[in-house]
């Protein structure tokens, strides 16, 4: 049996033989009718103590980290889980619901669809990595009028800045509140973002900040990675999600936004010969 690190010099059929009956983990195991272990900790006797999402932060990270957990719980009911179904993911949820599919399905899809581009999770770890490299910036002397028009520059806009519909964020003030509660409002980072705010409000740009730059910003003072904020964020939008799929499942079948033919502005041939 070959170790991780010797396979790492293998390729093609090489490195599949290699792994043939050899999976080597540090990650986890399930030992039946004795024990389950995750990163080295028995999750019967050593983890049993934690909420649902510190252990999903232990699983992704590596360390228990309670207050992080407290933050993700808090801020995706703040702002990711609004039971509205126009929202481009909750919709989905709502369809599945109408046409009679299941709920696992539809959670599935619509978390799916919440990695969208301009909303739900790619903006979220944007911001975060955002603001990595803002601060790595700054600290060379680079000034926060300089960082923004890079940015600006090169991607077309800032992650964490900026909203579709409205430049008013209804999330960051109730955002901050439940921040306060559990001293979380006061990170450097946290202060970066603002300052990154206040040069926009006093720009000719149009972009405010938005809650993923708040979010973002309380990850980054916990030293969070931005593959450790995208994987513990991926269930942030299910508390919308779900109501969306059941309202829509108990109400008559096919109901959810229907849409009469004659209001379809179609300048499609009315009669088409098929092939056969």
């Amino acid at each position: 049996m070959m170790t991780e690190q010797e396979t790492n010099t293998l390729t093609g059929p090489e490195l599949l033989k290699a792994y043939e009956d050899n999976w080597q983990t540090a990650m986890g195991a399930w030992f039946p009718g004795e024990r389950v272990v995750l990163r080295g900790k028995d999750v019967f006797t050593e983890l049993n103590d934690c909420s649902w999402m510190e252990y999903i932060v232990y699983a992704v990270t590596g360390k228990k980290n309670p207050k992080l957990a407290k933050i993700i719980e808090g801020l995706s009911l703040l702002s990711t889980s609004y039971p509205d179904p126009r929202l481009w993911n909750n919709r989905i949820a709502a369809l599945a619901g109408t046409s009679r599919s299941t709920g696992a399905l539809a959670l599935s899809a619509g978390i799916a669809a919440s990695e969208a581009t301009i909303y739900g999770l790619k903006p979220i770890i944007g911001a975060l990595d955002f603001l990595y490299r803002a601060v790595e910036k700054k600290s060379t002397g680079i000034s926060i009028e300089a960082i923004v028009k890079e940015e600006l520059k090169a991607n077309r806009c800032i992650s964490g800045y900026g909203r579709p519909l409205t430049n008013v964020d209804e999330r960051i003030a109730p955002a901050l509140r439940f921040l306060s509660t559990i001293e979380a409002d006061d990170g450097d980072f946290l202060k970066l973002a603002f300052e990154i705010e206040n040069y926009l409000k006093g720009s000719r740009y149009k972009y405010r900040m938005n809650i993923a730059a708040i979010s973002a910003a309380t990850a980054a003072d916990l030293g969070v990675t931005v593959d450790e904020y995208y994987y513990t964020n991926t269930l942030a939008f299910i508390g919308g999600i779900l109501p969306c799929h059941l309202d829509a499942k108990n109400k008559p079948e096919g109901t959810f936004y229907p849409l009469a033919v004659d209001r379809i502005n179609s300048t499609a041939t009315a009669n088409r010969t098929w092939a056969n």
